[in-house]
């Protein structure tokens, strides 16, 4: 049974990721208490699949609420046709529109997500953001990404131009499941496995933060008694730091 085989796999994946990074996920939950302690932003980001890191750390319950997404329909799943995204974020100057366009200032931190680190947005936009006094935390695949050549005109990959790397452990391709009788590989483990690390972090910095004795701006559920109310006064404390609504 194969689907048996993904769940252990994805399982192992998370395992594995969380142990051989812990100092690069501490000095990430370092970053973001800092951004949050001075009253910064913080964003999210990546093309296609991998923006799914930005979808499920924004508006959450349980999540930091001044975690803003960066969503550019050109790069996004609902594009159509959906090809469309892979020739986008391939394309030299839309990184760099992205990231003037989308409110971001110095002391303000991106996270980008790229499985393969080699496409030409997501290298850009680091590039940009390092540019303009932004810290970058980049999520990426190293054994995808050293196996294969940058697309962006400078030749690096997001690993090589973010300030902190977050490898997710994940093999070349992604889809790390054989099946039998199919060429191709199935079960890819990139996106469970970011967003366990991306959640773990997330704690990590309300546990900094809390010692510190700043009590963050965290999401209660709105199907909750009181969820709504509870927001709502984090909506008003923190609007200049929250651009999704």
């Amino acid at each position: 049974m194969q689907g048996e085989a993904y769940i252990a796999t994805v399982l192992q994946t998370i395992r594995t990721a969380w142990d051989s990074q812990q100092p690069s996920l501490m000095r990430a939950a370092e970053l973001l208490a800092d951004t949050i302690r001075q009253k910064h932003s913080v964003f999210a980001f990546g093309c296609s699949h991998a923006g799914m890191l930005a979808e499920e750390v924004f508006y959450r319950t349980g999540g930091l609420a001044i975690i803003n997404p960066i969503f550019f329909s050109g790069v996004t799943l609902p594009t159509r046709p959906v090809t469309m995204t892979s020739s986008l974020e391939r394309l030299p100057g839309l990184g760099t529109i992205i990231v003037e366009e989308n409110h971001l200032k110095p002391g303000d931190c991106l996270i980008i997500q790229s499985n393969s680190g080699r496409n030409t947005v997501p290298v850009e936009m680091a590039m940009a953001a390092k540019e303009k006094g932004i810290a970058t935390i980049g999520f990426t695949s190293l054994r995808h990404s050293k196996s294969v050549a940058s697309r962006h005109p400078s030749g690096k990959k997001l690993y090589e131009v973010c300030d902190i790397v977050i490898d997710n452990c994940g093999v070349p391709g992604d889809a790390a499941v054989p099946v039998e009788g199919l060429d191709e590989p199935m079960g890819p483990t990139s996106t469970a496995v970011a967003s366990a690390l991306i959640h773990a972090i997330v704690i990590e910095t309300v546990e900094l933060l809390l010692a510190q004795g700043i009590v963050p701006p965290v999401f209660r559920s709105a199907n909750l008694d009181g969820g709504d109310e509870h927001n709502r006064r984090i909506f008003e404390e923190y609007k200049d730091n929250i651009f999704y609504m």
